[in-house]
């Protein structure tokens, strides 16, 4: 199979499995629209905000699954770790896709996500320590504060810089170093535009709000009331 044939295939195929929206599926389990609900953001923040801190962690989960999976096969396909450059290339084009695919999906008349849990996965099969280092520290953020939105740039930001000077440093050809960093950076500015609304709502301080430590307290008081609840039929 040709070169060209290849990233065809994985482009196309990666940008329809972006089209899963899996947001919709689980709202739609529940007898609900998340895209009718909230900010109508089908995203795992709005299934928090709408369904619990269970729902938003399935979603996110599902759709970092859905970023990686492509991801790795796009590195695979051009090499794995023998790789170089174009192992790299192949993972970013297969992102790239997925992400666009999940952004602008033809199946929902090109109405999507936001395509950050789909980075994180993306991110996770390329940098996989790193990348769990700055989850970690974005999470703390979230139990503290309770602007998503910016956890979110704080997230892709500082993997894109990181593997930005990765990049500079491997000794990749020169093309294939810069074709390598427009991917990435075309990922980066892809998110930062995907959240232009949330920007705006936070310089006029009407930014939707999410907290993770009180969705957690929130969880954990429904699952003592529910026991509290069985063991009452329990003994009635």
């Amino acid at each position: 199979m040709s070169i060209v044939l290849k990233f065809v295939l994985l482009i196309i195929i990666s940008y329809f499995i972006g089209n899963f929206s899996f947001a919709r599926i689980i709202s739609k389990k529940k007898n609900s629209d998340i895209t009718k609900l909230g900010s109508g953001n089908p995203g795992t923040m709005n299934m928090l905000r709408n369904f619990g801190f269970v729902s938003g962690l399935i979603t996110l989960i599902l759709d970092a699954v859905k970023g990686a999976v492509p991801a790795l096969v796009g590195y695979l396909a051009f090499g794995g770790v023998d790789g170089g450059a174009m192992a790299y290339i192949g993972l970013y084009t297969a992102g790239l896709s997925v992400v666009l695919g999940h952004n602008f999906p033809v199946l929902y008349k090109f109405k999507g996500g936001k395509g950050v849990a789909c980075m994180l996965g993306i991110f996770l099969v390329a940098r996989p320590i790193e990348t769990l280092i700055v989850i970690v520290c974005v999470f703390i953020y979230l139990c503290i504060f309770d602007y998503a939105a910016f956890g979110s740039f704080i997230l892709i930001t500082a993997i894109t810089l990181f593997e930005a000077y990765r990049i500079t440093l491997a000794g990749y050809p020169f093309e294939l170093a810069l074709i390598l960093k427009f991917l990435l950076f075309t990922l980066f500015f892809l998110c930062w535009f995907m959240h232009r609304q949330n920007i705006f709502r936070m310089l006029i301080g009407k930014e939707n709000k999410v907290n993770l430590m009180k969705a957690m307290k929130k969880l954990s008081k429904k699952s003592r009331e529910q026991k509290k609840s069985d063991k009452t039929k329990e003994i009635g």
